[in-house]
């Protein structure tokens, strides 16, 4: 491969070495310190003009110090003179904060309903009569709010939008002058619309099935169970290419007098069966512990978890110990040393191999898109 430098972030140097070594290509050498103060500096050691330059930095460990990182590697060689810039980000950091706001049970808000502000306390200052409220449309002012007694929290009503950073890191790497993204199972597939810059966001799907397929004996009679209603659609893909049952954990309200407590519920047939659990990201575990609890209770034989971005953040690898969970699967999209040293459930799969290829291809103009079909992967 001509004309083509990869750098490796302080983020994960292992698999930057992995990609390198699959595409037979040294890594740039690349100075990365911090200062007294702990601000970053980054000193490019290798020649970039007019040639491809790929970024690995995965949003891991001192997120924001990496993200820092990233973006100075990615400016200085633009200034450099780079003929294209990519940055690799195989688990993309503030991905589940997008700009879109959301009911308590986590369903999407499609518009603010005009009376869910009649009702609202607002904390105000002393000099402000709380019942001097102003509608937020403009139309009247909503007097005695607090007549009722009842404040919309405690009524389950509008609460304060939270700011949320999607458009605000797609602007980050644009500015500092990416032309080009490869990622891995986003969590919110919408935040590919936020950049005006090509997205290739690679699917774990192909690596899941083959880990499938050589790990797990008789795999056509378990079963592969969504730990929630968002990752219905992945389950259901691998499902389907391997032929196997698909269950459902559902997250329902109890009742109307207690709205904010839900009751998990299986939906499908686990009993005396291997199930599999499927999701993109495990930071604290606890929708993974609490599905495999579900699932241990309805007579699973034994359960398995296989997870894109393993973060395990917090008392995640505790939980993971202590839970009913045989065996979790994580890929090293974030480094997994620790918690394969901590936790003697936990396996690894490797995505080198895709992304060295994704590289591959984009590099010498070729389609991305036979990265999905398990047959193609090298």
């Amino acid at each position: 491969m001509r004309n083509i430098v990869i750098f490796g972030g302080s983020s994960h140097p292992e698999l930057a070495e992995q990609i390198a070594s699959r595409l037979s290509v040294q890594l740039g050498r690349v100075k990365l310190s911090k200062f007294s103060n702990k601000e970053t500096n980054v000193e490019i050691h290798e020649s970039v003009r007019e040639k491809d330059v790929y970024i690995i930095q995965s949003g891991c460990g001192h997120v924001n110090d990496n993200l820092m990182e990233l973006l100075i590697m990615i400016s200085a060689c633009k200034i450099a003179s780079a003929a294209k810039v990519t940055a690799v980000i195989p688990c993309f950091p503030y991905a589940r904060q997008p700009d879109a706001p959301y009911k308590e049970n986590g369903e999407l808000l499609p518009r603010i309903p005009k009376n869910t502000f009649i009702g609202y306390t607002y904390n105000t200052p002393d000099s402000t009569p709380a019942n001097e409220l102003k509608d937020p449309f403009g139309e009247q002012n909503v007097n005695n709010a607090s007549s009722s007694g009842i404040s919309a929290r405690s009524a389950g009503g509008y609460k304060h939008w939270i700011a949320r950073s999607g458009t605000l890191i797609a602007n980050l790497i644009t500015c500092a002058g990416a032309d080009h993204i490869i990622t891995m199972d986003l969590h919110d597939p919408q935040f590919q619309g936020f950049f005006d810059i090509p997205v290739d966001n690679l699917y774990g799907q192909p690596l899941m099935i083959k880990y499938i397929k050589e790990n797990i004996p008789s795999y056509q009679n378990a079963v592969i169970v969504s730990p929630d209603a968002g990752g219905a659609k992945r389950a259901t893909a691998i499902a389907d290419k391997l032929h196997m049952d698909f269950a459902l954990i559902h997250k329902g309200r109890r009742s109307q007098i207690q709205p904010h407590k839900t009751d998990l519920m299986l939906v499908g047939e686990v009993r005396d069966k291997v199930c599999i659990l499927i999701d993109d990201i495990a930071d604290t575990s606890s929708t993974i512990t609490k599905a495999a609890k579900i699932l241990n209770e309805n007579g699973a034989k034994k359960i398995c978890a296989i997870i894109t971005h393993g973060i395990m953040s917090g008392d995640a690898i505790q939980r993971i110990i202590t839970s009913v969970i045989d065996q979790v699967i994580v890929s090293d999209s974030v480094p997994q040393v620790n918690h394969l040293a901590q936790c003697s459930k936990m396996k690894v799969f490797n995505i080198s191999p895709m992304f060295a290829e994704a590289i591959r291809r984009i590099h010498n103009g070729e389609s991305v898109s036979a990265l999905f079909n398990l047959m193609d992967l090298i």
